[in-house]
């Protein structure tokens, strides 16, 4: 058998050990009820967040309104309609889109922001880690959402005119992203940290020095790899802070109406004074929707975390 043959079969060994792992989690993963619950609440939104059009069509605005000022359901408007007549059901179908998309694209930048900075930590040591590790801190005790309350408007200042877009995300949105991302990011930082000291000491990383692989390379090539998991199980824990954080901050005003997410929602049903006059239907329906992706992705992680967590694993 020649060398090339003998890495086609090893490569196809490899491919099917993954398949074979990937079934073998996914099996392990559908046996837990709490887990596939969130999974089921999650497709659910992500379904409307993808195609809102398909379910309740365009959004509806001031000018394209045809209901009347806070209408209680009816066979018309199943979640009747708020203080200028847009269909509840419409908005909520639509801000879907908007927190989710917020939620994963703050996840992003939180996760590759800790990872990097518990990577490097962890493995390089030394005087860099102190410096890296007393700003973890500093983040760490500070309130995330008091930290956002204070930079948001800061930097909506800064970059202008909330009316540009980038990739069809008004600017607005996109600063309530990049503040979740730069205040959120301690906690999996010190995750990553942690899991990047033990491993620094295992015997791979010592053969792949020896052989004289840099730095740079046992950290993306041996370090990364192996820190997956964690990075995997925190992120969606991560997602399900970034949808409230994003949720709160639209709901004291900082959000955008033009591009209304449930938290914008709750802030327009608070100024209409909808609770005050008992129209629950203008902030039940979004306020719902929050409670049940937060809840859902808290499911979805801590199955993740028991499964993937090898110091979990073997918990009953």
């Amino acid at each position: 058998m020649t060398p090339d043959s003998l890495t086609v079969v090893g490569g196809g060994a490899q491919a099917r050990s993954r398949r074979g792992a990937l079934g073998a989690f996914l099996g392990r993963y559908a046996r837990r009820r709490d887990g596939m619950l969130g999974a089921v609440i999650l497709a659910f939104f992500t379904v409307l967040a993808i195609a809102p059009e398909l379910f309740v069509g365009p959004l509806e605005t001031v000018v394209t309104a045809t209901g009347g000022r806070l209408q209680p359901p009816s066979a018309e408007f199943p979640f009747g309609t708020d203080q200028v007549g847009r269909d509840v059901l419409n908005l909520t179908v639509h801000g879907a889109r908007v927190s989710m998309v917020i939620g994963l694209l703050a996840t992003v930048v939180t996760v590759v922001i800790g990872a990097v900075i518990g990577v490097v930590s962890g493995f390089v040591g030394g005087r860099l880690d102190g410096i890296l590790m007393r700003i973890t801190d500093f983040f760490l005790v500070l309130p995330t959402f008091v930290l956002a309350l204070i930079l948001t408007p800061i930097i909506q200042d800064l970059v202008g005119s909330s009316s540009r877009e980038i990739l069809g995300i008004r600017m607005t949105l996109i600063v309530i992203v990049v503040v979740i991302g730069i205040t959120s990011w301690s906690s999996t930082a010190r995750i990553i940290r942690g899991q990047t000291l033990s491993l620094r000491e295992r015997a791979f990383v010592d053969r792949a020095r020896v052989i004289g692989a840099g730095p740079g390379h046992i950290m993306v090539r041996h370090i990364l790899p192996n820190v997956l998991n964690l990075i995997v199980a925190n992120a969606v824990l991560v997602f399900a802070g970034a949808v409230l954080t994003e949720t709160t901050l639209s709901f004291v005003g900082l959000g955008d109406p033009f591009q209304p997410s449930w938290g914008q929602l709750l802030d327009a049903a608070r100024e209409a004074g909808a609770p005050g006059l008992l129209a629950w239907w203008d902030f039940v329906p979004p306020g719902l929707s929050i409670v049940l992706v937060v809840f859902a992705f808290t499911l979805v992680g801590g199955a993740l975390d028991d499964l993937l967590n090898p110091r979990r694993r073997s918990r009953p």
